[in-house]
């Protein structure tokens, strides 16, 4: 028999699994961005000793790996003070004549369809430090956002 049609088992075929990706850069993250990854440690935590198979105690450890060293690295924001876009701060603005409102968060906390952008998204990177009335360059465009208003997040909103 070839030895191309030769296996020895299962095993060898099985698509390798990785460790979850930790995003690049510091690990910044708000009030309730703690408050999130500090529930899901203990979630996972107490989901582990009621597991039973082995690619479920496989993926728990590993998600628990992952947000332990979340928790590890998390460096918890002082509250902006509102003048400029900083990191926690709720802007509302205007882009192609469309009125929108984000708040920056932590990467971990990043929900775009609620509104929460990653503090390294390229929109956010390009609002920073920026005051209400100010225009900035996105996209390639000059003053193609007009910062219309700032306030600061409340630490409380409830998780998307």
């Amino acid at each position: 028999m070839s030895v191309a049609f030769r296996r020895d088992g299962d095993e060898e075929h099985l698509e390798p699994k990785f460790e979850l990706p930790i995003p690049f850069g510091p690990n910044l993250v708000t009030g309730r961005g703690l408050a999130q990854i500090d529930a899901k440690v203990i979630a996972l935590q107490a989901l582990l000793p009621g597991l039973t198979d082995d690619d479920a105690i496989k993926a728990a450890r590993r998600d628990l790996r992952y947000w332990g060293t979340r928790k590890a690295t998390a460096e918890l924001m002082p509250k902006p003070d509102g003048a400029s876009v900083a990191f926690g701060c709720t802007v509302s603005y205007r882009r192609n004549g469309q009125l929108r409102s984000i708040t920056i968060v932590g990467d971990d906390e990043a929900d775009p369809a609620a509104g929460f952008i990653a503090f390294s998204a390229p929109l956010c990177r390009a609002m920073m430090d920026a005051e209400a009335g100010d225009r900035v360059d996105f996209g390639g465009k000059v003053d193609a956002i007009e910062i219309v208003a700032i306030a600061v997040a409340d630490d409380e909103i409830a998780a998307p």
